[in-house]
């Protein structure tokens, strides 16, 4: 494991945000839903592919709050343009479990 420095850490943007949508992607290589996530009035929505559909229904999702990197680069994934990474634990099986605040907070906060 690479070892890496506090201000490399300090570039990466993690916020909370809340989905407000969640559809099939079916043009996915690997199983996934595209996610509409509301990152609160500074950030916005954005859109992110998410390999989640081992462990989660759509209607499930639909007001779930996420964990996420919102300052990568746009990522296109099939005809589908990701615009963050919503950030889960990588199981065993590769199954994914979200990342989530234990207690709703506003839409936006950043993790630190």
């Amino acid at each position: 494991m690479d070892t890496i420095t506090w201000a490399d850490f300090e570039k990466v943007e993690i916020r909370v945000g809340t989905i407000t949508e969640a559809a099939d992607f079916p043009r996915a290589k690997n199983p996934a839903y595209q996610l509409t996530i509301d990152f609160g009035p500074d950030l916005g929505i954005r859109r992110s592919s998410a390999q989640i559909t081992k462990l989660y229904q759509r209607d499930e999702l639909i007001g779930k709050q996420v964990v996420a990197v919102v300052n990568f680069p746009v990522k296109q994934i099939a005809n589908f343009f990701s615009e963050c990474l919503v950030l889960g634990v990588v199981g065993t099986d590769k199954e994914i479990v979200l990342l989530q605040p234990d207690r709703t907070v506003a839409n936006g906060l950043k993790i630190g």
